[in-house]
Order: C-alpha cells, then sequence, then structure tokens
C-alpha cells in the first residue's frame, strides 16, 4: 500500500441500523477501485468487514471491521460498524476515531432504531456527516419517504446532492447535482437529465446552491446580489456548511446496481474534511493539557481504540495516530500501563488482511500485532514527552450473567480469560460478587453476552456456562437482642468449653463494629479474638437466607471460660452460635439495591411504560422531556431489572433507551423476603 500524508487521508465511521447495507456498500467500494475482484455476500459469509466466524454464523457485523479505500491518490478508512444494538461499544470507539460519518438508511425501512441511536452518536462527537439513502430498487423503495424519516431525528436540515432516477423496478440510476448528469445502474458514465426530469433537478439544484451560499459570507453576498456560483464556490461553501453540520447533505448508492459509488468517494474526498482540518483533539500531559492537530510535527500520541485475538496471528492493536508519525520496527511508551511496547508489525488492515507498512503519519488508523500489554482505551507517546488521550464515554453495562466453568481446567483460566475479552470490549465488565458468590458477566444485552461466551471458547478455549444471577441481597436486624451460647464438648481428654452472652444493635454509619463489654474478668480478654472471628465467619454467610450481614454492633457483655478446657476454638464455636441466636431475635430483615433508572421513550410509549414500571415494585421519582422524547426516572430493586434489557425493547419496539446505576439499599418486603428464604431452604435441602 502507497503511503498517506495526513491531508489524503480520510477517516469516516459507517453507521446505521442493522441490516441497511453497510456491509455490502463497503465491499462495493472495494470492488469500485479495484481492491477486490467480485462484491461478497452477507448471506455466504463472503464479504471483506465480516471475516470473523462468528459474523458469518449469524450473519450480522459484529465488531468494526477497518476497511481502507484507495482512490485518486486518497486513502478513506472506512469503519464498518455493527448496526444491532447490544454492539454499540464499537460503534462508540468507530466514532471516536473517525473525522467524520456515513449514515446508511434503507430505502424501504427509513431511519430506524438503530439509526436513531447511531445519530444520537454523532451528534455527542460532534461528527460531519452524510445521509445515504441505499438500495432503491428494492420494492417499495421511497427515497422522500426514507429521507422525512430521517429529517424527524434532527433540526439540521437534510439537502439532496443527488435524486433517484425511477424507484422501485423502474429505478434506473441517479441524478447528480453537482455535475448535472444522470448515471445508469452499472456504473456507467454520466448523459444527459432525462427531459421528465429536468424541472425537479433543476429546483433540487438551486437548492443546493442556496445552502452552499450560506457557508461562506462572501458566497452568500454574491448569491443575494444575483451572481451564479462557480462549481469550485460552490463545493467551497458544501465544505464549509457540512464540516460545522448546518446541513446534511444526502446521498444515493446501491451496491448491487452499481451506481453511486464513484460519485460517493469523490464527495468523501472533497466534502469531508482530512484529520488535519477535524478539530484538534485534546490530550493530557505532564504539564496539563495539550491540543493536538493531527501533524507530523507534533509530539508522538495515538490512541488505542481496538483490540482483537487472533488464533493464528495473535494481539491485533488498532491504533489512531493523532499526532506525529511511526516507523515499523520502532518502539513507544504506553503511559497508560507505565511500559514500553516495541512496534514489530506496523500494518493496516482490510478486513482480515494485514497490509505491512513502513511509515505511518499523523491522523491515519493502522494496527500493531503482538504488542504485550496495551489494552482498548491506552495511549502511546514518546516516554520523554507523555500524553494521555481521553477515552470515550461508554454506556453501563445492563444485563447481567453468572458464569461459571465448565471443567476444572477451564476454573483455572475463566478470570484470565474474561480480562482478556472485557480489556477489548469496554461495554463488557466482570467482576465477583462476595454477596452471591457468583462470577457475574456484565454486557449491553443477551447477543452481547452470548458473543463474548462464544469468543471464550473458540479463540481462548475456554469452556463458560452461563446462568441467571442472583440478587446481592444484605441481611440486617432492626432492633437491639441479646442471646448466649455455652460450648461444652467432652472426649474422654482434654474438653472444651466457652460460654458468650453478647448483644447486637442495628449500625447507621458503618458495616460492623465489635465491642469488649465484659467487666469483672468474666471471660479472658486474650480470648476475644476468638469470639470476633466466630462473629465474622458469619458475616460472610449470613444466618436467615445465606447473604452477607451488614450494619450490625457486637457487644460481648458476660460470659465464663473454664481455667483448663477453655480454648480459642471453644470461644469462637461459642461466638457464631451466640451471634446467630442474637441474629434471629434482632428483628432480622432481608436488604435489596435499589437501582436509579431513567428511561427515555417515545411519548406514544410512555404509558405501556410506566405500567409495566408499577409491576416492578418501582417508584417514579419524576418525569421529563428530552428532545421529544419522554423520559423517566424511577427507582426499582435490582431484582425487577435482571431482563429489562430485552423487556424494555419489547414495549417500545426497540426505540426505548435506558441507564441503571447502584443508589441504595432498602428493606424488602415481607411476602418477597419470604420466598427467598424458603428457595434457600429448598436448596439447602437439594444440596
Amino acid at each position: 500500500m502507497k503511503e498517506y500524508t495526513t491531508d489524503k487521508i480520510r477517516n469516516i465511521a459507517m453507521v446505521s441500523h442493522s441490516g441497511a447495507g453497510k456491509t455490502m456498500l463497503a465491499d462495493a467500494l472495494l470492488f469500485t477501485t479495484g481492491a477486490i475482484t467480485r462484491i461478497g455476500k452477507v448471506e455466504d459469509g463472503s464479504t471483506t468487514g465480516d471475516f470473523d466466524d462468528e459474523e458469518k454464523r449469524r450473519g450480522i457485523s459484529l465488531s468494526t471491521a477497518l476497511i481502507p479505500v484507495e482512490y485518486n491518490d486518497f486513502k478513506i478508512n472506512l469503519l464498518d460498524t455493527p448496526g444491532y444494538s447490544d454492539f454499540v461499544g464499537e460503534v462508540i470507539s468507530a466514532l471516536g476515531v473517525s473525522d467524520g460519518a456515513l449514515v446508511v438508511v434503507d430505502s424501504v425501512a427509513g431511519a430506524q432504531v438503530g439509526t436513531e441511536v447511531a445519530w444520537e452518536y454523532c451528534d455527542q462527537f460532534s461528527l460531519p456527516r452524510f445521509v445515504l439513502i441505499n438500495r432503491m430498487h428494492r420494492e417499495n423503495a421511497n427515497f422522500n419517504g426514507a429521507m422525512e424519516s430521517v429529517q424527524r431525528l434532527t433540526s439540521e436540515r437534510l439537502i439532496p446532492v443527488q435524486l433517484p432516477w425511477g424507484e422501485k423496478a423502474n429505478f434506473k440510476g441517479i441524478i447528480d447535482l453537482l455535475d448535472m448528469k444522470a448515471y445508469p445502474v452499472g456504473g456507467g458514465a454520466g448523459g444527459d437529465i432525462p427531459a421528465e426530469m429536468a424541472d425537479e433537478a433543476n429546483a433540487a439544484r438551486q437548492a443546493l446552491i442556496e445552502a452552499a451560499a450560506e457557508g461562506d459570507d462572501t458566497l452568500l453576498e454574491k448569491y443575494l446580489e444575483g451572481g451564479a456560483l462557480s462549481a469550485d464556490e460552490i463545493l467551497r461553501g458544501l465544505q464549509e456548511v457540512i464540516q460545522h453540520n448546518l446541513f446534511v447533505p444526502v446521498f444515493l448508492a446501491d451496491a448491487s446496481d452499481q451506481v453511486g459509488l464513484t460519485q460517493l468517494l469523490n464527495a468523501f474526498t472533497i466534502l469531508l474534511p482530512s484529520p488535519a482540518e477535524a478539530p484538534a483533539r485534546t490530550a493530557e500531559g505532564a504539564k496539563g493539557a495539550e491540543e493536538l492537530k493531527a501533524s507530523d510535527a507534533g509530539p508522538l500520541a495515538a490512541y488505542v481504540w481496538k483490540t482483537t485475538a487472533d488464533p493464528f496471528v495473535g494481539k491485533i492493536t488498532y491504533f489512531r495516530l493523532q499526532s506525529g508519525s511511526l516507523k515499523s520496527e520502532g518502539r513507544v511508551w504506553n503511559q497508560t500501563r507505565g511500559v514500553e511496547e516495541r512496534l514489530a508489525n506496523l500494518s493496516v488492515t482490510r478486513g482480515k488482511e494485514q497490509i505491512h507498512v513502513a511509515t505511518m503519519h499523523a491522523g491515519d488508523l493502522g494496527v500493531v500485532l503482538k504488542l504485550g500489554e496495551t489494552e482498548t482505551g491506552d495511549s502511546l507517546c514518546d516516554k520523554g514527552h507523555p500524553l494521555t488521550l481521553p477515552a470515550p464515554n461508554y454506556p453501563n453495562a445492563l444485563y447481567r450473567v453468572a458464569v461459571t466453568p465448565k471443567t476444572q481446567q477451564d476454573a483455572a483460566k475463566m478470570g484470565q480469560t474474561l480480562s482478556r475479552i472485557c480489556g477489548e470490549d469496554l461495554t463488557l465488565s466482570w467482576h465477583n460478587e462476595a454477596a452471591t458468590r457468583q462470577t457475574i458477566l456484565q454486557g449491553m444485552g443477551d447477543q452481547h453476552i452470548d458473543v463474548a461466551i462464544r469468543k471464550a471458547e473458540n479463540k481462548f478455549q475456554v469452556g463458560l456456562e452461563i446462568h441467571p444471577p442472583r440478587v446481592p441481597y444484605q441481611e440486617a436486624i432492626t432492633k437491639p437482642a441479646s442471646a448466649q451460647y455455652r460450648h461444652k464438648k467432652q472426649t474422654g481428654g482434654a474438653g472444651q468449653f466457652a460460654e458468650v452472652h453478647l448483644r447486637v444493635e442495628p449500625l447507621a454509619d458503618s458495616e460492623f463494629e465489635f465491642a469488649n463489654e465484659v467487666v469483672g474478668g468474666a471471660i479472658s480478654s486474650n480470648f476475644m479474638p476468638a469470639i470476633e472471628k466466630g462473629v465474622r465467619s458469619v458475616l460472610d454467610k449470613g444466618v436467615i437466607a445465606g447473604y452477607p450481614v451488614k450494619s450490625v454492633r457486637v457487644a460481648v457483655f458476660d460470659g465464663k471460660e473454664h481455667p483448663v478446657d477453655s480454648k480459642p476454638v471453644a470461644f469462637e464455636t461459642a461466638g457464631r452460635n451466640a451471634f446467630k441466636e442474637a441474629f434471629r431475635e434482632g428483628g432480622p430483615v432481608l436488604l435489596e439495591p435499589i437501582m436509579n433508572v431513567r428511561i427515555t421513550v417515545p411519548e406514544d410509549h410512555m404509558g405501556d411504560v410506566l405500567g409495566d414500571l408499577n409491576t416492578r415494585r418501582a417508584r417514579v421519582q419524576g418525569m421529563d422531556s428530552d428532545k421529544g422524547k419522554s423520559v423517566v426516572n424511577a427507582h426499582v430493586p435490582l431484582a425487577e431489572m435482571l431482563r429489562y434489557t430485552t423487556e424494555l425493547r419489547s414495549l417500545t419496539g426497540g426505540r426505548g433507551i435506558f441507564t441503571m446505576e447502584h443508589d441504595h439499599y432498602e428493606t424488602v418486603p415481607h411476602n418477597v423476603a419470604q420466598d427467598i428464604i424458603a428457595q434457600k431452604e429448598d436448596d439447602e435441602e437439594e444440596e
């Protein structure tokens, strides 16, 4: 591959709802430029972007594919992102290293849930973007309807740069309003606009020129005075309005009909910014914040936006070189990990193909193989000029499962494997839940989790099984209580004796407190650590339902000991059992985690969502509106939210989203608590 300087690079994320045709479009652009000899098909697993075995099996994109397209001495780095909502982390990562976006919209379905989500993330990153209405030959294709559906997502005005030449079975090609030519399906040369479309094309071009004039005060003044704008002036004006998100241009293309592809490539190179023209990115340096423009002359700074494990190649690290330049076989400093890494295999990828490069310039996207310590989200730089580039904000994981190893051999490698998988995808996380003694894996939905489990088995050879997670309840008391317990054991030899009197009280400000209130030497102070050890052994395992005990004060106030038979182990046993009896007399209750939930839904689904929340023991804290959508804030028990990701999608046709974070613990209602305790007793009987 040629060496491309910063001004000849374009980084463009392709985003859409699942099934809108991004992956096929990327293949068509590669075919148009001669990089491949045939356009692949998603259904038979032959596309460049969907090369992973799991993607072929499911027929959808699961991760972002980096696909550089070489065209007219430019390198266009296309990032083909997944459209399925579970893999939104891949979309965020791709948008975070892009300078523009292509929002692909199906000509029949129009803007869908995934389109809406992608658009909102494009807004968050302030990315200039194109809209592409795809596959106009399909039955029920509707260009105006599709464009109107996108317009409802945004206050920015959509401006057609092309018009369809017919629709559905009569789709013949596109009318390009920049050069006022008609391009037929099959990729033929442009010709005259058909007479029956001349008036529509002229009116649309006039609107395009007006939009371009608004991008530059000089052009606007010339246009208002009646002067005609030249082709170069129109393009210059369009560059301004697009790069400042004043207007969004609308294009047409069709991979199977081979139309609109060259025009789209031209628009990428002319209308979207190079990394050098994109806004500077802020890095944290030794002396504070530094603004980094994409320039070879700047300090070395690269952001790792993706890592994957390949069973044949090893670890693959994807990065954006924000500033400075890189040469293969060089060394870089990982500022995040505090280690030096060697760049032994500097490359670019085209799907699964790795193409070695000797030098990489600022603004480019590349990969390096077999880095030892570097993970997704890390920053690479010169050790003498440390810089940290910020990672995007990712949504909290909302879907939880408990994970167990299939075999003893898998158990030894489970923790390391989960760490590697979660290190690749920042919307996945795992932890050991002490309250339930389960290993919890968290993701964005059931498909997300399923893909992670399959990756563990196929790429890391670790078999994992998933189960419904238990809720991390806690046990507490509601009133003071006391109890005594005598432990006496005689076995013919030395005996065991201990008697402990203790009191338990609710504790407001801390989890546990132990006090020695014995007076008169009824129990020697050297036995107190054993009593405390016995009490603490109960704290983790619980008394009434097997969950950790929290917020309790224990005071030992009396007891007895034997001059020969009293031993620490006897007082440990007595302390343990005295605490259990006192706890049972202290009005024990279960506490459950209460989540602060924020749900955003279209207004017409608000009633259904509120009705559903009422069945989940939710307490609505307030309602609001945000950009035409309804927002509900509520406190909901975690036990009622374990599968809410799937259920909210079902309630709202996929248009509802929510965030959730832990807020506090509350007492479980008596009837619910009885069921939990009964379930624990049933489990013990089965064991």
